[in-house]
């Protein structure tokens, strides 16, 4: 099927063959500044390409956008997975700028995520004003910190030294840690199931040409009684300052079992001879370690964010979590881009589950579609949209209950890009 972008335009949107993928990639390549990639990378993509959910714009025989998508399933406050298409590969060329281009991939994406039953499109946006209009909630925020390792200590909760850290070669230790990170998914509100061979792989991805002067890829292995119960991927960067050793421990990808686990990583990486600056990034909100370091302003962290949220089907993707109390209340929903989610859902739910359907009684409290988003996973504050003028209360005592509701005491994170 193809479809023009708007009537009388030579830019044609169809789906992409195989044999097209090195043209739309290197497009994609060239509109995200001229960035390059490893052989390796560049290879893992194309076969993770679900080309079936790939769509292309042409002018004549040049791809001028694209948009894809992945087939994951994200957890809900609650735990429940929940299918959701991972929005990725966006882009329009710079000479197709305000032609529509965008706009009508967008439209044609949701309505192909709507058929195929998905209550949810999520992305990671590098131009995070583009895709509010299209209904894209900031739903998940992300902490990146570089820590002064030389003058923060940091202080680990019982049971820490029962966990004996230990080196061990990325790759032979790949299947003990997919299954550390498979048994966190269903734990926090955001986490990506990686059901698709080839996801996994993404962590080992270590070509020379991007450290940046750094060490090949380390990995080590937390384990209590010969299992392995946490992982570490990093790399280390030698420097020497005029008092001395100076090196940076770049931290890649981190995941533990429990609390103790979790910090003895943490405590390993505080303590690499010749290190004196630990990088991190892309972790959790509400992660342990700034709880535990002596110092949290000589962590210099900084807020990011991270996942942005679209429900496609309100009903279905409301109704796919749970709530922290009971809750009773109709949501007056605007989405002018999605025009079937528009009109009042009644939302009744509680700690077991929820029901969101129409109704025609009196609403409640009044939102768009994108805040809806943004408040799906429990990070964002409903009454925080309210004071920002993006919630209406329309029964006095209805964005409190909802508010309380909505809230996750995980907060939501995404474990990795897409």
């Amino acid at each position: 099927m193809t479809t023009d972008v708007t009537a009388g335009s030579a830019i044609e949107l169809r789906g992409l063959r195989q044999d097209e993928w090195d043209a739309a990639y290197d497009h994609l390549l060239r509109a995200f500044g001229g960035a390059t990639e490893s052989a390796e990378e560049r290879a893992l993509w194309r076969e993770l390409t679900e080309f079936d959910r790939f769509l292309t714009a042409w002018d004549g025989d040049e791809v001028v956008g694209t948009a894809g998508a992945f087939s994951f399933r994200m957890t809900m406050p609650g735990g429940a997975a929940v299918p959701a298409a991972g929005v990725t590969m966006v882009s329009v060329a710079a000479t197709h700028r305000r032609r529509g281009v965008l706009t009508s991939m967008m439209r044609r994406q949701l309505e192909d995520v709507r058929r195929r039953g998905e209550p949810l499109a999520v992305l990671m946006a590098s131009e995070p004003a583009i895709y509010g209009r299209f209904g894209y909630g900031a739903a998940a925020f992300q902490v990146s910190a570089e820590i002064d390792i030389s003058r923060v200590s940091l202080s680990v909760p019982e049971g820490t030294d029962g966990v004996r850290v230990r080196y061990a070669e990325p790759g032979a230790v790949l299947d003990a840690c997919e299954r550390v990170y498979a048994a966190n998914v269903p734990r926090r509100p955001g986490m990506l199931a990686r059901h698709r061979p080839g996801w996994e792989r993404m962590g080992l991805l270590d070509a020379e040409s991007d450290r940046d002067g750094a060490s090949a890829l380390q990995c080590v292995v937390a384990e209590r009684d010969g299992q392995v119960v946490g992982f570490a991927r990093f790399r280390t960067k030698l420097g020497w300052g005029p008092s001395g050793h100076d090196g940076t421990v770049l931290l890649q990808e981190l995941a533990g079992l429990d609390p103790a686990a979790e910090a003895a990583l943490w405590r390993f990486l505080f303590g690499i001879d010749l290190m004196s600056t630990l990088k991190v990034r892309g972790r959790p909100v509400d992660e342990a370690w700034q709880y535990q370091v002596s110092d949290i302003r000589r962590c210099l962290p900084r807020l990011r964010d991270q996942l942005y949220v679209r429900p496609v089907e309100v009903g279905a993707a409301l109704a796919a979590r749970t709530y922290q109390v009971p809750v009773d209340v109709v949501l007056e929903v605007e989405d002018s881009f999605c025009p079937w989610n528009e009109g009042r859902w009644r939302l009744t739910g509680d700690a077991k589950g929820a029901v969101c359907e129409r109704t025609r009684d009196a609403a409640d409290l009044a939102l768009s579609v994108r805040e809806l988003g943004a408040a799906c996973l429990g990070g964002v504050s409903l009454a925080g949209l309210a004071a920002a003028g993006r919630v209406r209360e329309l029964r006095q005592g209805a964005l409190q209950e909802a508010a309380t509701a909505f809230g996750s005491t995980v907060a939501p994170w995404a474990p990795h890009g897409f």
